[in-house]
């Protein structure tokens, strides 16, 4: 088990504030419908104050627009010995360590079916300690034509600028889809 779950039963006010984010990240938007608004920017008194949380926010918030601008996101946030678990059912499910394990059995099988790169798309990112939780959603062609959609979560424990441990929510179904019914590039 790794020490991102024992870590947060020792810190029940922690645990708590983290699940009710957590909660209020999975909440679809108020109008699903609506055009799609900019990102908001970090507050200056947050990128400005040098707390630890402001910190960890300015890092995640800069992977995430590199990622829009066509860098790697994963080589920029997650470091090498990361604990990556992905919670649901199905064939991705699970826990992956290490870098390459994940970027191998997780993220290769699906970005290889895609056409296009995944273009994030930044709800919210909210830091508590060494927690940040990113709420975003994602959209791709895949190599068949077809559109690909996702909402994620991912909640990190960040360890020295890096995400040492990720937790994802994610559309596993939809994942699914682009793997079996796509040829990969």
């Amino acid at each position: 088990m790794s020490s991102f779950a024992p870590s947060l039963r020792r810190a029940p006010a922690l645990r708590g504030a983290l699940l009710a984010l957590a909660l209020v990240a999975a909440a679809p938007p108020a109008s699903a419908m609506a055009p799609a608004a900019p990102a908001p920017a970090a507050p200056p008194s947050a990128a400005q104050n040098g707390t630890q949380e402001a910190r960890n926010e300015a890092i995640v918030r800069q992977a995430f627009d590199g990622w829009v601008a066509g860098r790697d996101v994963f080589a920029a946030l997650l470091a090498r010995d990361v604990v990556w678990t992905i919670h649901g059912s199905g064939s991705v499910a699970g826990t992956y360590r290490g870098l390459d394990d994940f970027v191998e059995r997780a993220s290769r099988p699906l970005l290889s079916r895609l056409a296009t790169p995944i273009v994030p798309r930044v709800h919210h990112v909210w830091a508590v300690g060494d927690r940040v939780i990113i709420r975003f959603e994602g959209s791709a062609t895949t190599t068949s034509g077809r559109p690909y959609h996702n909402q994620f979560v991912w909640i990190f424990r960040m360890r020295d600028g890096v995400v040492a441990e990720a937790e994802a929510f994610l559309d596993l179904n939809a994942y699914q889809r682009v793997v079996d019914g796509n040829q990969p590039r």
